[in-house]
């Protein structure tokens, strides 16, 4: 599995890519390799106010349903309606185009990096 070194990670699976002023969230391949295929994805609305820790979404997969935690306290001002059209792409493209949300930053929480998550998972 690849992890991109320009990104950060949670211990909740979920990566980070900063994009200046925002920051762009999605899960990690592991994580949606554990999930396993992909159903649904429920994500906050644009202008919705997320907390760092905290749930901020589900993804529903065959196998179960997960929590999706926010990386980052912040105003949601994207979010991936490709994803929630067709949630298979968090499968297919993790990395690329199976992003949850965007999300200007307020307050961040604790991050790992590229490294530092791969040691996490094995």
């Amino acid at each position: 599995m690849t992890l991109p070194a320009n990104l950060s990670y949670t211990e909740e699976h979920e990566w980070i890519e900063d994009r200046d002023e925002l920051v762009r969230i999605g899960i990690t391949q592991h994580a949606a390799e554990a999930l396993g295929d992909i159903v649904y994805v429920q994500l906050p609305d644009v202008g919705d106010t997320i907390e760092s820790g905290q749930s901020c979404g589900e993804l529903e997969s065959t196998k179960s349903v997960s929590d999706l935690f926010a990386p980052v306290t912040g105003e949601v001002v994207a979010v991936n309606e490709a994803v929630v059209d067709d949630p298979a792409l968090v499968n297919a493209e993790p990395f690329g185009s199976g992003w949850l949300l965007e999300v200007r930053v307020t307050a961040s929480g604790p991050v790992l990096t590229a490294e530092q998550y791969a040691e996490l998972i094995g």
